[in-house]
Parts: C-alpha cells; structure tokens; sequence
C-alpha cells in the first residue's frame, strides 16, 4: 500500500474514531503546509471533527497567529519540541476544540543542521489526556518527509483516541 493510500485509510480512521469519541481536532501545521488538515477534508465527515486548521509556516506567523513566543524560538528553535506543544496547545484553545496538535520541522532538501538534520520532526499533542510530543527523524525526498509526517500525526491521533475511548 502506498503512504498516499495508507494516510487516506488513517485519516478516514481518525475521523470516525473522533466521532465515536465525540472530540473536535484543531491543527497547526509548520513543515506540512497543510497536509493534515488536506488528509482529514479528504473523506466525508470531516467537518464533524475538524475545528479549524491554522498554517503557520513563517516564525512571524508562529508567533502572531499562535502566539509561540519570539524568546522561546530564540532558545530552542522554530523547529523544536517547546515551539510544537506550543502549536498544538494555541491550536487547541483558538475554538475550544478537545485535541490540537502541531507539528514544525525540516522537510528538506534544505534547511537541516547537525543538530536539527533534514527529516528531523517535532510532532506534539495537547488533549484532555495530557500534553505529549515526540520527535521523529524521517528519510527520503521532501515529499516522502511530509508524507510520513502527515502518518505519524494520523497514527498518533488514532492511538490518542484509542486511549481516551468512553
């Protein structure tokens, strides 16, 4: 099964386990440009879920959009793990939804460091199970980066709601 495939059956997945949940998902996305929220709209019944999906690429818009503070991108990065529970939890408290999560990171080609490489990505979660993030180091061309990125924000999202099941 292709990842293109694969991340159509996890959003389709992620979409009826929200609704059997009763939970509402807000995004911000970074290095993913939207590829999330592209996921999740692709099936039906999305908008029972979806809240809203904010792209904040820039810094300038991390900082205005979601009030990720400048110092906090200074000290650790744009692309870090600090700047994406801080996506996910702006993400989550813009409409009230029940989970956010967010996401920055190096997609490639350029861009990676020695300690922020190419394929490097921090994925957080804020939900009513906690606050969680993770990092990911992803290989490939910069759509192979993205694609696995929108997976592993799918997958965490399935496995969050698995756990936070009635």
């Amino acid at each position: 099964m292709s990842l293109k495939s694969q991340n159509r059956e996890l959003a389709r997945k992620v979409i009826d386990e929200f609704q059997r949940v009763g939970w509402r998902l807000a995004v911000a996305e970074s290095c993913t440009g939207g590829l999330i929220a592209a996921a999740l709209t692709a099936e039906e019944g999305a908008s029972s879920v979806l809240d809203t999906a904010i792209i904040a690429y820039a810094n300038e818009a991390k900082e205005q959009l979601l009030g990720v503070p400048k110092q906090m991108m200074i000290d650790n990065g744009a692309v870090s793990a600090p700047v994406a529970r801080h996506m996910a939890e702006a993400a989550r408290n813009v409409v009230w939804s029940d989970v956010g999560i967010g996401v920055t990171g190096v997609a490639g080609p350029s861009g990676g460091t020695a300690d922020k490489p190419v394929g490097r990505i921090y994925l957080a979660i804020s939900s009513p199970l906690g606050e969680h993030s993770m990092e990911h180091d992803f290989e490939g061309d910069r759509d192979a980066v993205r694609s696995q990125t929108v997976a592993g924000a799918l997958e965490v999202l399935l496995a969050l709601s698995a756990a936070g099941s009635p």
